[in-house]
């Protein structure tokens, strides 16, 4: 098609390659409060397939019950920690 480059790549595309430089850097990660408090909640990021699976049946089934004070709770936790973080870069 004219205009959009298409079959316009070179036949043999070289590979990238990485200078020693940078193939000899590590990369750092930072997990948020948030996320490093939610791991800290999950146990690591192991979880339970039976109780999974269970909860899947009871969603199907009609039978899951929804705590809405949980949900609420919740809810007001993740702004709370959401306004503390704009309130610290700000």
């Amino acid at each position: 098609m004219p205009g959009l480059g298409v079959g316009n790549a070179p036949a043999s595309p070289k590979p990238l390659e990485a200078s020693s430089a940078a193939r000899s850097q590590t990369a750092t990660v930072q997990m948020s409060g948030q996320f490093q408090q939610l791991e800290r909640q999950v146990g690591g990021g192991s979880f339970d397939a039976k109780k999974v699976q269970s909860i899947k049946e009871a969603i199907a089934d009609g039978r899951f019950q929804v705590d809405s004070s949980k949900v609420a709770d919740g809810l007001l936790s993740t702004v709370k920690d959401l306004i503390r973080g704009n309130s610290r870069s700000a």
